[in-house]
């Protein structure tokens, strides 16, 4: 796999989608300060090339559009994102061919799982080309960032945090948040339900230290892949490669047996002692608001190894518009061919950035029987993992464009009555950061039917939609520069016309 940070960043210059700062910037909150004025109104890449107390230049804001995340991708457009979801639906249940015709179009995607399988680089990778081990271990050299005030220090927020299962040796590569506690060690932040966190436990249980590797400046494929919640059994280097078409090159840690990007900028090589923690936080965090302090495993680094004039990559949560959001919308649109495999009635779904990108889903039906939106509704928390914590579910009809949010309020103002259209289901296990649960872990979630209502939901005859006449509509088109307007609907229009601001 030839792809690396180095080949997207040239390709995003190439887009123009790169800006490169040669002014001296403090990754004491100024980073963060700047590259979140560029994620409000969708701006470029940053890439500091005069980073205070570090030699290493700062690349920020790489996925901070939806658009740069589909080109990290390989791709162009939203739409093709589907296509992925359908060949990963196809892998999550497959079928045995019923005949010639199946199997011959099954065999593709044969070919694409063998195609995506990692290989290995034996002889002198690129992530090891300077090696820095023991005493000359030193995390104060790299650009660790501190995104807000109230933070408890510096952290490292886009590295692959990789591990393997001590029994089995399955590897496990995920996102997890990453605190300096001194030169040589950092704490981990993860849930008890992520892969590292088991596998940790798994150590424990053989009183056995938790070999970790950190890879920093990757493919920014290989962030989308791990940061994915896989719904196969697929490792995310396979997952990885299935995005790619092409296989992840790995290499052999200097320290354990783990396997890391060859093509990484940087990897931190370390070990966990089961038991040992240290005070982690507070961090702001995607809801918008700092977490809490929390004791998390202590990492304590042995060795640092990286790339010939290397450049760290670096993100940071809060509320949206972040990078995090941004991903978060590409990787819905893989989720819908799944939501259909699962939830058939569904034709589309759709999770607002505004809502966190998970917090609110809106999903579109052809209603054919009475209490099929609160079918749809309980499906869809069901149907994938990552839906456990979506709070509030809106159903509408198929012709609601639910990527419209005047059409969507539209159909709640119409055609929900509150007393019978909401229903909610409390005491269900929630997001510990979502802070509006009044007891930290358990909370509500709603369900709201704002379909048309067919009998027996209703007693009475519903009303007609309003149309414009087809053929007077079709006159007035052919006629719009005649009545001299035809410069006005291509105009944009002012929210302030309608009252918003």
């Amino acid at each position: 796999m030839g792809r690396d940070l180095r080949t997207f960043l040239q390709l995003l210059e190439q887009k123009g989608q790169l800006r490169r700062v040669t002014a001296r910037v403090d990754t004491d909150l100024e980073i963060a300060e700047i590259a979140n004025r560029l994620l409000a109104v969708g701006g470029p890449a940053l890439l500091f090339e005069n980073v205070k107390g570090s030699p290493f230049p700062v690349a920020v804001n790489l996925l901070g559009t939806v658009e740069r995340v589909v080109w990290s991708m390989g791709l162009e457009e939203q739409g093709q994102l589907e296509a992925l979801g359908e060949k990963l639906g196809r892998l999550q249940k497959p079928r045995p061919p019923r005949n010639l015709q199946d199997a011959i179009a099954f065999a593709p995607l044969l070919v694409d799982v063998i195609r995506s399988r990692p290989g290995r680089v034996l002889f002198n990778p690129e992530c090891q080309q300077v090696v820095r081990e023991g005493e000359a271990v030193d995390l104060d050299t790299l650009p660790l960032i501190r995104p807000y005030p109230g933070d408890g220090g510096r952290i490292l927020t886009l590295g692959l945090v990789i591990t393997q299962d001590p029994e089995d040796g399955t590897p496990n590569v995920g996102i997890y948040r990453l605190q300096q506690q001194s030169k040589n060690t950092m704490s981990v932040h993860w849930l008890s339900v992520r892969g590292g966190a088991r596998h940790l436990r798994k150590a424990a249980e053989r009183g056995e230290k938790l070999p970790v590797a950190i890879a920093v400046g990757v493919d920014p494929l290989l962030i989308l892949a791990a940061a994915t919640p896989i719904p196969v059994e697929l490792s995310e280097w396979i997952f990885a490669g299935l995005y790619a078409g092409e296989g992840v090159q790995l290499a052999k840690c200097r320290h354990s047996d783990l396997l890391v990007p060859a093509h990484a900028e940087f990897v931190l090589e370390g070990t966990i002692t089961p038991g040992e923690v240290v005070a982690d936080g507070p961090f702001g965090d995607h809801m918008g608001y700092y977490g809490g302090v929390e004791d998390s495993p202590l990492v304590r680094i042995a060795a640092i190894t990286h790339r010939e004039r290397p450049l760290y990559c670096t993100t940071f949560s809060g509320r949206p518009p972040k990078e995090e959001a941004m991903i978060a919308i590409a990787l819905n649109r893989i989720y819908t061919p799944l939501l259909r495999q699962q939830v058939p009635e569904v034709r589309d779904f759709f999770l607002p950035m505004d809502a966190l990108s998970y917090k609110l889903a809106v999903l579109s039906i052809k209603k054919a029987y009475p209490g099929q939106a609160r079918r749809a509704a309980l499906a869809f928390w069901t149907a994938l993992a990552q839906f456990t914590y979506t709070k509030f579910v809106v159903v509408v009809d198929d012709d609601i464009d639910i990527r419209d949010p005047s059409q969507v309020v539209w159909a709640i103002a119409s055609k929900v009555d509150p007393a019978r259209d909401v229903f909610v289901i409390p005491d269900t296990p929630f997001d510990t950061l979502d802070f509006a649960c009044e007891r930290i872990g358990l909370g509500a979630r709603m369900g709201i039917d704002a379909t048309t209502k067919i009998p027996p939901e209703t007693d009475h005859p519903w009303g007609e939609p309003l149309k414009s006449d087809p053929t007077t509509s079709e006159r007035v088109s052919r006629r719009w520069a005649e009545y001299g307007l035809e410069d006005v609907l291509r105009a944009k229009v002012d929210p302030k016309a309608w009252g918003y601001t």
